[in-house]
C-alpha cells in the first residue's frame, strides 16, 4: 500500500501552506534550540552516580562475544597509540598556541572508538557509570542501543488481558499500521506517521489501557512487480515471461523477505512499541482468506460483477489502473513531453483538423482530435441534429481512407455545434465520452491498440507500430492524401501513469468491478453520525467530496503478484463462451468449491474450471486491513476484543485510495466501523517546501538522521539509484547546498520528538535538518539535568510514597514547580487527547527546559548548598518527583532516553515497575494547583530576570549592587521571605560579592542608579555610579538615537509613498510599518537612557 510522502503536485513546486518552525508557540524555543547548538556539548551540570558493580550477577560470556570485546580492545589500543604518537611529535608551542590546543584535544576526546553494546540481546541493559567516557555527555547510539530487545524479548508491547482474557477497565486502544509497501527502503513520509503513532499508543499504554500497535507490510502489486522485473531485467537480461508464473512469484517472494526486514529494522532503530507477535503481511494465509472471502460474498450479492468496459491501461506496466492510480498532467498549448518507451519526445496539447470522404460523394466532412492514431479506431461521426451545415450528410456514410471501413454519419445532442466544427469523430473503444455514444447507437467498437502499446491487425499498413510513432504517420499519410487541414493549440489533460509515468490509453477490457454507491452511502453516514471522527476538518470535507463523486471501482489487475481472483471462466463442451460474459463465470473460496457452484448451476454438462490469471487491485486487500490483521474471517480473541480499532492515522493523500476503501468495506464485512477516529497528518517536504523527490536529492532516510552521515556518502548514494546524469547533477547539487558538511547524528528520540513538534494539523512540514540537531541538544540538556539530579542524591536517599498534597513546609520554590508539574501534565494530556501534537511537544519542553532546568535545579544548587537537614530533604525530594514525572511526561516522544535515565532513579516504595514503558502517565493533580505560589514565585523570576537583564546590559559580572522596590505588601513580603531564592536566580553578578536590598514603595529610591521595570509595583534599581564612564553611555545612546531616527525617516518615507502602497502586497507593507514601529520604540528608549543618565550626573 503505497504510504505517499507527498502530494500529486508537480515535482519540484512549492506547495503550501508549509508550517513555519516548531513549536509554533513563538521564535523563543526554536532560538533556544538552535543557541543551544552553540553551547558546550558537554553540558552545565555535575556528575552523577557510578552505575551498579559490573561483577554483580554478570552472565558468563560466549566465545563470540569475548572475540568482538578482544577486537574491540585491539581498536581501542590503536587508536590510544595513535594519540601519543600524535602529541610526541607536536612541536613545542607558545602559550597561546597551547591553549588553542588545549581546546582542540578536548574536542578530540570526544571522537571515541566505535561503540560497542555490551548487554546481550534480549538481555535487561547493562547500566554504565554516568562517568564512563561514553557517558559523560549525551552520545544517542550509546542511550539508545540495549533497549529494544529486552523491552520485544519481555512482552512490553503485547497487548495485556485480565485472566478472563477481557480488556483493561479503563479500555483498549488499538492502531493498525498503515503498512508500508514491502519496495524499499523507509523515509521521512514514513518516520513522520510512526513517531505520532508511537506517541498515542505510549500514552495510552502508560494510562492502563489495553494497547495494541499492530505492524505489518503491503505487497504493493504493481510496484513491487515493477521493481523485480526491473532488477531481472538489470541483472540477468530476462523478463518475468522467461521465468514463468510460478517461479516469477518465488522470486518476489525472495526479495520481500530481504526488504522486509530491512523495514523492520528501521521501525525497531525509531524505538516503535510493536508487537511483533502480531505481525501481518496482506499475502499471508489469513488475510489472502480474507480477500477470498470478501470477493465470494460480494460475488454472490451481486456487487462485483464481470463487465468489458474502458479501463486506464498503462502499456508499460501492462495493467489497468483505477482513475486514483492515474495522474493528470494539465497542459495550455502545444508541449513535449517523454514518454517511455520513445527516443524522441512526443507532441501533446495539439488538436489537428482533417478530412473524412463522403462515400459515394466528392463532398468531405471536417473533424478534429488531440489523438490523431485514435481515427484508425473511428466508427462513426457524430453532429448536432439542429445544425444546418450537416443536415443532408444525416444517414450518409463517411469512408475511412486507410481501411476499409464505412462510419456512420449520426445527429446526437450531446454533439457542440460551436466546438470545432461541429463534427465529431466517435471512437468507441478508446474514448470514455465516446463509450457512452457508441452503446447509445449501437456503433462498432474497434480495438486498435495491443495490450503493449503497438497498434493491432485492425489498423491496416499501420500495424505493429507503436501508438506514437502511428500517430506521426497518420499525420503524413493524411497530407499525403490531401485530407490534412491544421492543427492548432489546445489547452488538455494528459493522463499519466503514477507509477511508470507512461500516458495511459483507454482500452476495451473484461474485467472484475465493484459497485461503490451503497457502499459510499453507508460511509457517508458513518462519519455524518459520528461513529467516525475524520481529522482535520478539511480532510472531512475532503472525503465527503469523494464519495459523492465516486465510480464503480476496477478491481482486476494484469499482474502476476498480488491475489489471484477467485474466479473461474465455465468452459462448456460444445459451447464457446466470452470472457466478458458474467454469466458464464463462478467464484468460490476454494477450487474445489467453485467447481460445486458451476455443476449447481450447469448439471448434466461436462464442464471444466479456467481460473482468471489476473490479481486483485492492492487496495482491496488493504481495504480489509483493520480487520483481517486481527483474524477475520476467523471469530478470533483479538477480533472480539480489539475491534473495532480506536485510531487510523495516515496522510490526507491516501484518503480516497485506502482511508475510504477501509470504511466501506469494514461496514460491509463486520457490520462495524473498522476504526473510530481517522487523523490525517501533514506531508514532510525539504526546507524549500517541495516535494520529496530522489531527483532532487531530497529525499531523507531516517537512519542518515539518526546515526548521521557525511556529504560524500549522501552523494554515493544517489549513485546507486537510477537517476539520469542531469537528475543525478540536480540532486547532488540540493544535498551540498542543504547538507554542506552532511547530516549530524542526531538519534532516534530528537528526529521523533522533532516530527511531532512540526504536527501542528495544518499545512506540510517543511523538513529542517538544524532544527533536529537542536532537539539533540535538547536531548543532552535532558540527560545532563538526571545526571545532576542522581549525582546530589545521597546513597541513602528514599523516595517517599507518592502525595499529591505537598507537605506545608515545603517552599514556595517547590510548590511553583510541583504547580508547573500538574499543570503541564493536565494540558499535555489535553493536548494528545485532541491530537494537538505540536502543542503536546511545547508542553512538555517547556517545563523540561524552562521550568525544571532553568529555574526549579538552578534555585534547588543554593538550598542543597546551604538549607537545613531539613529544607535539604524536602528538596531532594521535590527534585525527585519533577524529574521521575518529567521522564513519564515526555517518554511517549523519547523512548530511549527517558529509559536510560528512569532506570537510575532509585524507586519508590512497593515500586516494582520494570520499565518506564509500564510506568504510569502524569495526570494532574488538584492538591498540587496551586496558583497563589505561580504568582509569588513568578515575581522572583520576573525580578531576577530584570537584575540579569541589566548587569549584562552594563556589563557588570560581580559585586552588583541592587536594590528591588515594591509597592504592595503581599510583593514587598514574598521577596523578603525569598531574598536566598533571588540571590540564587541573579547570575554571578550577585553571587560574586554582590548585594540585593529590598524596599517598599515608601522609601526612598537609591542614588546613582539605573532602574527597570518589573512590572506596576516592582522595579530594580543598579548602582552605577563608579562601575560605568556615564558620558560614554550618553554617547553611545546618542548614536544610537541616531541611527534609529535615521531609520525612522527612511521607512516613514517607504510606507507614506502612494506608489510603493499599490505594489507591495498587504503582508510586505504590515512588515516594514512593524519595522518602522519598532524603530520609534527604540527612538524612545534612547531618549529615555539619555534622560537618565544626564539625571544621574547632577546626583
Amino acid at each position: 500500500m503505497a504510504l505517499n510522502a507527498a502530494s500529486h503536485n508537480t515535482t519540484g513546486e512549492k506547495t503550501g501552506p508549509i508550517s513555519g518552525q516548531p513549536p509554533p508557540t513563538s521564535d523563543e524555543t526554536t532560538a533556544a534550540l538552535l543557541g543551544a547548538a552553540k553551547q558546550d556539548p558537554m553540558g552545565q551540570h555535575e556528575g552523577g552516580h557510578d552505575g551498579p558493580d559490573k561483577e554483580a550477577g554478570q552472565k558468563v560470556k560466549s566465545e563470540k562475544q569475548l572475540d568482538k570485546e578482544r577486537k574491540q580492545a585491539e581498536k581501542n589500543k590503536k587508536f590510544a597509540a595513535k594519540k601519543a604518537k600524535a602529541a610526541e611529535s607536536s612541536p613545542a608551542t607558545t602559550s597561546k598556541t597551547k591553549e588553542k590546543k588545549t581546546k582542540a584535544d578536548a574536542s578530540a576526546e570526544l571522537e571515541l572508538p566505535q561503540y560497542v553494546e555490551e548487554t546481550p540481546p534480549g538481555e535487561k541493559k547493562i547500566l554504565k557509570s554516568l562517568d564512563d567516557e561514553y557517558h559523560k555527555a549525551y552520545i544517542p547510539k550509546v542511550v539508545e542501543s540495549g533497549w529494544y530487545s529486552w523491552w520485544e524479548k519481555e512482552g512490553f508491547f503485547e497487548p495485556q488481558f485480565d485472566s478472563e482474557g477481557k480488556v483493561s477497565e479503563k479500555g483498549y486502544f488499538v492502531i493498525p499500521e498503515p503498512p508500508p509497501n514491502v519496495t524499499g527502503k523507509l523515509h521521512m513520509g514514513h518516520a513522520l506517521p510512526n513517531a505520532l503513532q508511537d506517541t498515542l499508543i505510549r500514552w495510552n499504554r502508560m494510562r492502563g489501557l489495553t494497547t495494541l500497535w499492530l505492524p505489518g507490510c503491503d505487497h504493493a502489486g504493481i510496484s513491487t512487480q515493477s521493481v523485480v522485473e526491473n532488477m531481472l531485467w538489470r541483472r540477468e537480461k530476462k523478463t518475468r515471461y522467461d521465468l514463468g508464473r510460478d517461479k516469477f512469484v518465488q522470486t518476489v517472494w525472495d526479495w520481500k523477505e530481504e526488504y522486509h526486514q530491512q523495514i523492520n529494522s528501521v521501525l525497531k532503530r525509531m524505538g516503535g512499541s510493536f508487537d511483533w507477535t502480531r505481525e501481518a503481511f496482506t499475502m499471508d494465509t489469513n488475510l489472502s482468506a480474507a480477500v477470498n472471502e470478501t470477493f465470494v460474498r460480494l460475488h454472490e450479492e451481486g456487487i462485483i460483477y464481470r463487465a468489458n468496459r474502458l479501463v486506464n491501461w498503462c502499456t508499460k506496466l501492462n495493467t489497468a489502473l483505477s482513475n486514483l492510480e492515474v495522474d493528470n498532467k494539465d497542459l495550455q498549448e502545444r508541449t513535449l513531453l517523454e514518454v517511455p518507451g520513445y527516443e524522441r519526445k512526443v507532441e501533446f496539447g495539439v488538436i489537428t483538423y482533417f478530412y473524412y470522404p463522403i462515400d459515394g460523394s466528392d463532398e468531405k466532412i471536417q473533424v478534429a482530435t488531440t489523438r490523431p492514431e485514435t481515427m484508425l479506431g473511428d466508427s462513426g461521426i457524430a453532429v448536432n441534429p439542429k445544425d444546418e451545415r450537416y443536415k443532408h450528410l444525416v444517414g450518409k456514410n463517411a469512408r475511412h481512407p486507410f481501411v476499409d471501413r464505412l462510419l456512420p454519419i449520426f445527429t446526437d445532442d450531446y454533439v457542440d455545434p460551436e466546438f470545432g466544427t461541429g463534427a465529431v469523430k466517435i471512437t468507441p473503444a478508446h474514448d470514455p465520452n465516446d463509450f457512452a455514444l457508441g452503446k447509445s447507437h449501437d456503433l462498432k467498437f474497434i480495438n486498435i491498440l495491443n495490450d503493449n502499446g503497438t497498434m493491432n491487425h485492425n489498423t491496416g499498413e499501420f500495424e505493429g507500430m507503436k501508438r506514437f510513432d502511428a500517430r506521426w504517420k497518420v499525420i503524413e499519410a493524411l497530407k499525403k492524401d490531401g485530407l490534412y487541414v491544421k492543427w492548432e493549440n489546445n489547452p488538455m489533460k494528459v493522463p499519466l501513469c503514477a507509477k511508470s509515468k507512461d500516458i495511459i490509453e483507454p482500452l476495451m477490457k473484461p474485467q472484475w468491478w465493484m459497485s461503490m454507491r451503497e457502499l459510499a452511502d453507508e460511509a457517508v453516514k458513518a462519519v455524518k453520525d459520528g461513529r467516525i471522527v475524520i481529522r482535520p476538518e478539511n480532510a472531512e470535507k475532503s472525503y465527503f467530496k469523494w464519495l459523492e463523486g465516486i465510480n464503480d471501482w476496477c478491481l482486476s489487475r494484469q499482474l502476476w503478484w498480488g491475489h489471484q481472483a477467485p474466479a473461474y471462466f465455465v468452459e462448456i463442451k460444445g459451447e464457446p463462451g466470452d470472457d466478458s460474459d458474467g454469466e458464464r463465470w463462478v467464484t468460490g473460496r476454494t477450487e474445489e468449491a467453485a467447481f460445486d457452484k458451476a455443476k449447481a448451476k450447469y448439471p448434466n454438462k461436462d464442464i471444466t474450471l479456467r481460473r482468471d490469471e489476473d490479481v486483485l487491485d492492492t487496495w482491496f486487500s488493504s481495504g480489509l486491513w483493520p480487520f483481517s490483521t486481527l483474524g477475520w474471517p476467523k471469530e478470533t480473541h483479538d477480533m472480539k476484543t480489539l475491534y473495532p480499532t480506536s485510531v487510523l492515522e495516515t496522510g490526507w493523500d491516501i484518503l480516497f485510495f485506502w482511508v475510504a476503501r477501509m470504511i466501506m468495506l469494514g461496514l460491509k464485512m463486520t457490520g462495524e466501523v473498522p476504526f473510530r477516529e481517522v487523523y490525517c497528518h501533514s506531508l514532510v517536504r525539504d526546507s524549500e517546501g517541495r516535494k520529496m523527490s530522489k531527483s532532487l536529492g531530497n529525499v531523507i532516510d531516517p537512519l542518515d538522521v539518526m546515526e548521521g552521515i557525511e556529504l560524500q556518502a549522501l552523494h554515493d548514494k544517489l549513485k546507486v539509484g537510477n537517476l539520469d546524469p542531469k537528475e543525478l547533477a540536480t540532486a547532488t547539487k540540493f544535498q551540498k547546498a542543504s547538507f554542506p558538511d552532511g547530516i549530524p547524528e542526531c538519534g532516534a528520540d530528537a528526529l521523533r520528538f522533532s516530527l511531532i513538534s512540526y504536527t501542528t494539523g495544518g499545512g506540510d512540514i517543511a523538513f529542517d535538518i538544524k532544527v533536529m540537531h537542536g532537539y539533540r541538544r535538547f536531548c543532552n540538556k535532558i540527560y545532563q539535568a538526571t545526571k545532576y539530579v542522581l549525582g546530589k542524591l545521597p546513597s541513602s536517599f528514599k523516595p517517599r510514597p507518592h502525595s499529591s498534597c505537598p507537605s506545608p513546609k515545603v517552599s514556595l520554590a517547590e510548590r511553583w514547580i510541583l504547580h508547573k508539574l500538574t499543570i503541564a501534565s493536565r494540558e499535555i494530556n489535553n493536548a494528545l487527547t485532541d491530537r494537538e501534537f505540536s502543542n503536546a511537544a511545547t508542553i512538555v519542553y517547556q517545563y523540561w527546559y524552562n521550568h525544571l532546568c532553568d529555574v526549579y535545579i538552578e534555585n534547588s544548587k543554593s538550598i542543597l548548598q546551604s538549607g537545613s537537614p531539613e529544607e535539604q530533604e524536602s528538596a531532594l525530594q521535590t527534585l525527585y518527583t519533577a524529574l521521575e514525572r518529567a521522564l513519564t511526561m515526555i517518554h511517549p516522544m523519547m523512548p530511549f532516553l527517558t529509559e536510560e535515565l528512569w532506570q537510575r532513579l532509585p524507586r519508590r516504595p512497593d515500586d516494582s515497575t520494570p520499565s518506564i514503558v509500564k510506568a504510569t502517565y502524569p495526570v494532574y493533580e488538584e492538591e498540587m494547583d496551586d496558583p497563589a505560589s505561580e504568582e509569588a514565585y513568578e515575581l522572583l523570576l520576573a525580578v531576577t530576570k530584570a537584575i540579569r537583564s541589566l548587569t549584562a546590559a552594563y556589563n557588570i559580572k560581580d559585586n552588583a549592587e541592587l536594590t528591588v522596590q515594591l509597592s504592595d505588601e503581599a510583593s514587598l513580603r514574598t521577596c523578603n521571605e525569598e531574598l536566598a531564592s533571588i540571590r540564587s536566580l541573579s547570575g554571578k553578578s550577585v553571587n560574586l560579592g554582590g548585594k540585593v536590598n529590598i524596599i517598599s514603595g515608601k522609601d526612598k529610591k537609591p542614588p546613582g542608579s539605573i532602574v527597570a521595570a518589573v512590572n506596576a509595583s516592582a522595579s530594580v534599581f543598579l548602582k552605577v555610579t563608579g562601575r560605568i564612564d556615564i558620558n560614554a553611555e550618553i554617547e553611545k545612546a546618542r548614536k544610537k538615537l541616531n541611527a534609529a531616527s535615521d531609520g525612522v525617516k527612511k521607512q516613514r518615507a517607504m510606507v507614506d509613498d502612494e506608489a510603493w502602497r499599490q505594489k507591495a502586497d498587504a503582508k510586505v507593507q504590515e512588515g516594514e510599518r512593524k519595522k518602522m514601529e519598532n524603530l520609534e520604540a527604540e527612538c524612545r528608549e534612547m531618549e529615555d537612557s539619555i534622560a537618565s543618565f544626564e539625571t544621574l550626573k547632577l546626583e
